[in-house]
C-alpha cells in the first residue's frame, strides 16, 4: 500500500513537471522503485557569477515528511558561502528549524535559486568562503563564476557579474571556527559522549540543525535520533 508520504512525493513530482518551464527547477527519482532519493536541478540565476549553470542537488526525503523538511545538499561543486565547498551541505533556515509541513520541494529548490541569488556570508557555512566575499567580493565573484564554468556548465565571462560589496569581517578565533556557528554548549553534548567536534559539527549539518544565531537551544527528540545515526554511522 502507497504511504500518505509517498503520494504526497509523487504528486510533488507531478507538479514540479508540470511547472517547471516557469519555476525553472526540476526534481526525478534516481530509482523508480526508491521514493525517498530524488535528484533535483536548478539554474544559476542571471546577473550572478553563477549565471548559465545548471545546479544538482541530491535530495533524501525522511519518514516523517512532510513533517520534516527533506535533506538536501548540492552534488555540483559550488563557491558559495553558504554551502560547503567540499561536502555541498547547505545553510539554510527552510531546510531546518523553518521548515514548515506546508513546504514542498519544489519551494525548497526555489529557496534554493535564491540563496544563489542573494549568498549571506554573515550566516555562513563554509567560513573561508564566506570571508573571501566579504574581504574580497571581486575576487570571490570571479572564483565562484571559475567553478560555475567548471563543475555546472556555465559559458565563460570575462566580467561576472555581481554586487558584492565589502563587509566588516568579524573577528573569530580559531576554536570558535570549529564550531562553525553553532553554540558550543549544544555541540559539546555530543563531544561529551566521545565524538569529535568536527564530526558532530558534521552530522549537524548533513540533518539539518539550524545555528539559531549561536544560542544554546534543546533539540526535538527526533533530530537527536537522526543526529546520533549519523555519528554513529548508520546513513
Amino acid at each position: 500500500m502507497t504511504s500518505t508520504r509517498d503520494r504526497r512525493v509523487l504528486k510533488e513530482l507531478a507538479d514540479l513537471q508540470n511547472d517547471s518551464d516557469n519555476s525553472g527547477v526540476s526534481a526525478t527519482l534516481i530509482d523508480p522503485s526508491d521514493i525517498t532519493h530524488l535528484r533535483g536541478t536548478l539554474p544559476g540565476p542571471p546577473d550572478t557569477p553563477y549565471a548559465g549553470g545548471t545546479f544538482v542537488v541530491d535530495i533524501h526525503i525522511p519518514d516523517n515528511y512532510p513533517f520534516k523538511s527533506p535533506i538536501m545538499k548540492f552534488e555540483t561543486k559550488i563557491w558559495h558561502p553558504n554551502v560547503s565547498s567540499v561536502t555541498g551541505a547547505i545553510c539554510l533556515d527552510i531546510l531546518g528549524t523553518g521548515w514548515s509541513p506546508v513546504g514542498t520541494i519544489k519551494m525548497a529548490l526555489i529557496s534554493l535559486r535564491m540563496l544563489l541569488e542573494s549568498p549571506n556570508p554573515k550566516d555562513p557555512q563554509d567560513a573561508e568562503v564566506a570571508k573571501m566575499m566579504m574581504e574580497q567580493p571581486d575576487a570571490f565573484a570571479q572564483k565562484a563564476h571559475d567553478w560555475a564554468v567548471i563543475h555546472a556548465g556555465a559559458p565563460r565571462s570575462e566580467q561576472p557579474r555581481h554586487n558584492y560589496k565589502p563587509m566588516v569581517v568579524p573577528v573569530v578565533n580559531a576554536q570558535a571556527s570549529r564550531y562553525q556557528g553553532y553554540n558550543k554548549e549544544l555541540v559539546d553534548r555530543f563531544v561529551n559522549m566521545g565524538f569529535d567536534v568536527e564530526a558532530v559539527v558534521d552530522a549537524f549539518q548533513y540533518v539539518g540543525i539550524d545555528r539559531m544565531g549561536g544560542e544554546d537551544y534543546e533539540l526535538e527528540e527526533a533530530y537527536m535520533g537522526d543526529i546520533t545515526a549519523r555519528l554513529l554511522g548508520e546513513n
